[in-house]
């Protein structure tokens, strides 16, 4: 003879759960990124939003490449990319050029003069981190990231 059910085991059951929305990931999640792009703005440099940081981070860590690989590379879809990187070089930021060994496609690249923002956009992300995980205790913010990166 089987055991009847539990309730926890019944796929109802989580209809008749107590919505309660202070609980809820999504508006969680939201409650923390806008606290986090506060903290952006505060300590941003050059007037780069989150995403153009992250392709001029990306730029100088890795060197140049295709605009799509830029993409892949900053988790954005085609259109964003397209527009971050229009931004950045109406900023002077970024150049573009043909690509020597396939003329259809463009690399972005960093120019020479502007190699020495590496150490400055470093520094601004780790403050902007740091600011938005100041509430937690070290080991939680390890947990933090580790179980984010795990949802990713």
């Amino acid at each position: 003879m089987t055991q009847p059910a539990t309730q926890a085991e019944r796929p109802d059951d989580a209809a008749r759960e107590v919505y309660v929305l202070d609980e809820q990931i999504g508006y969680l999640l939201r409650l923390a990124n806008q606290r986090h792009a506060l903290i952006f703005q505060e300590h941003t440099v050059l007037d780069l939003t989150p995403t153009q940081l992250s392709a001029m981070v990306r730029l100088l860590d890795e060197g140049e490449c295709s605009q799509n690989e830029l993409g892949r590379r900053t988790a954005m879809d085609v259109a964003t990319i397209k527009g971050v990187v229009d931004r950045l070089r109406a900023k002077g930021l970024v150049r573009l050029r043909p690509d020597p060994n396939d003329r259809r496609r463009t690399t972005i690249s960093v120019p020479g003069p502007h190699e020495g923002l590496r150490a400055t956009l470093h520094a601004v992300g780790h403050r902007i981190t740091q600011q938005t995980l100041k509430p937690l205790t070290p080991a939680e913010r390890r947990t933090l990231l580790r179980l984010l990166a795990k949802m990713v």
